[in-house]
This record gives C-alpha cells, structure tokens and sequence, in this order.
C-alpha cells in the first residue's frame, strides 16, 4: 500500500534494528483518511471471506479495526488489558507479552461479545514476533469462532511472526511489509 509506505519513510523515526516509531499517523495521533485506506485495503484483500466479527487488542490496532468494521458493517471488538468494573467475570481471557513494553499483560474479551457463529478477522498494527497475533487466536479458540486471518498494519519480516503464523496454518495479509531497519535506514519488500 503506496500511501502507508510512503507515510512510513516520511514520519517513521526509527528507535533501534528492531522499532519504527509510527506514533505520529497510525497509533497515538490517528490519520483518519489514512485509516480508512487502510480499512478499504483489507476489505479487499478478504473479499472472499464472509467476516462477522473484527478483534483487536486496545489500544494501537483499534483505529484500523473500526474503519475496517465500519466500512464492513460489522462489530469491532477490542481485548482489554485491564479489566473493567463493569465486566462479569464471563470473559475469555489469555496472557501476551508486549516487547515494546516489556511486560506481560492479560488480554479479556467478554464472552457475550465473541461466540461459536462468529467469523472473525483479527486487524492490529504490527507483527513482529506474533505474541499478540497468537493470544488473540486463543480467545477466538476459547470463544469456538472461526478465525478467518490476520490483517496486519507493518510486519517485521525480520522477526519470527509470520513463520509461527503459518506453522499454525494463519492466513497473514500484511499492507506494509519490513525487511529490515539498519543503521539508521528502513528497508521495505
């Protein structure tokens, strides 16, 4: 997807060989006419397949998953790291490691959101070592849903995401795809 690339090299700030900071268009500030490209884009990609459900992780991946939603006409839901007063205690609920942040947070969906009728189409902003990848299919295993693939944002190719996705037999659709960030240069495929 041109638009996002391009958006890449013009205000990604790269942090080290493994972080690209994307903090001024797609997961702090939000470009919205951006977003919604991205939607369009993985509306098209999954043509094929009769989504119900899109999931996503709070906070980055829910602004491509509503305008994905959106266009779609379905329901987004998003897993919460904490949970709410106001949830029961009837939630799927597994753990995912955050490397950007260094820590181990609990992923919940209430269970009334997701369930067995459910063709769910999973949208987040990176790939990298497909830890949130993997805990979001859990919950779509524990719901008993059908989980259709991954639309990804920005994957590192140059971390074990995709590999392990595929192991499982995933279907990966990623809009922008790094090969690698080295000495201060981002390289795309």
């Amino acid at each position: 997807m041109q638009q996002l690339l391009d958006r890449m090299k013009k205000d990604g700030i790269i942090i080290d060989d493994n972080i690209l900071k994307v903090d001024t268009f797609l997961n702090h500030k939000v470009d919205p006419k951006l977003m919604k490209k991205i939607g369009q884009e993985f509306i098209n990609r999954f043509k094929d397949s009769y989504i119900t459900k899109i999931l996503t992780i709070e906070s980055s991946g829910i602004s491509p998953a509503l305008f994905t939603a959106y266009d779609l006409d379905v329901d987004m839901v998003f897993a919460r790291k904490k949970k709410s007063l106001t949830m029961s205690d009837d939630v799927y609920q597994t753990e995912v490691f955050s490397y950007t942040k260094k820590e181990t947070n609990n992923l919940i969906v209430s269970k009334n959101l997701i369930n067995s009728d459910d063709n769910v189409l999973v949208i987040d902003d990176f790939l990298a070592n497909g830890e949130a990848a993997k805990s979001l299919a859990n919950i779509i295993e524990q719901a008993g849903a059908n989980l259709i693939g991954f639309g990804i944002v920005i994957e590192k190719t140059f971390q074990s995401g995709r590999e392990k996705l595929n192991h499982e037999g995933y279907r990966v659709e990623s809009l922008a795809r790094i090969k690698s960030i080295e000495k201060g240069n981002v390289y795309f495929y």
